[in-house]
């Protein structure tokens, strides 16, 4: 089991190295993003549907739940529920949307490395310059695959945010 670990860190290692220093900043806020975004399916799932019922249980204990100032604690209530919800989704978008601009400042700081070796060693040494183009492509790639993710799971996690949001309106009758 050892070795099997050493070989994937070694792979992993590895392939930080084609592409360059940006590689692991993308890792970085590929791994942020996704602490954040299972925070946001743990609490939706888990926490989320516990306070709602908190919600309707007092919703339902009311006396009053026709008059002006119910609405009004309803809609209070449904907002905290709301903004409890939508809590770091701001973030998370916005790494999301950080990561294919730091892919691309990985293909920057590789194209600058091919560039250099074509200055110093001329254009005929592809091998030289092949070091400079990984660079370039690997970030890119990498930042690309991490925004996908990100997107895809964020627009999942945002519509079951909306569906529950939508059941908790529901639960709570207002006539």
């Amino acid at each position: 089991m050892m070795l099997i670990l050493m070989d994937v860190w070694d792979s992993v290692r590895g392939f930080m190295a084609t592409g360059g220093d940006i590689l692991w900043l993308v890792a970085g806020v590929l791994f942020l993003m996704w602490v954040l975004m299972l925070e946001r399916f743990w609490y939706v799932n888990w926490v989320a549907p516990k306070e709602h019922k908190g919600i309707i249980d007092l919703w339902n204990n009311r006396e009053d739940s026709t008059s002006w100032y119910a609405h009004r604690i309803r809609e209070a209530w449904m907002s905290q529920a709301k903004q409890d919800m939508n809590a770091r989704m701001l973030m998370i978008k916005t790494l999301v949307a950080i990561c294919p601009m730091i892919g691309l400042l990985g293909t920057v700081t590789g194209m600058i490395a091919v560039f250099d070796v074509m200055a110093v060693h001329g254009t005929s040494n592809a091998r030289m310059m092949a070091a400079g183009i990984s660079m370039a492509t690997m970030p890119t790639m990498a930042g690309m695959v991490a925004a996908l993710s990100g997107v895809f799971f964020s627009t999942r996690l945002d519509a079951k945010m909306k569906i529950s949001l939508e059941k908790l309106k529901d639960s709570l009758p207002h006539h």
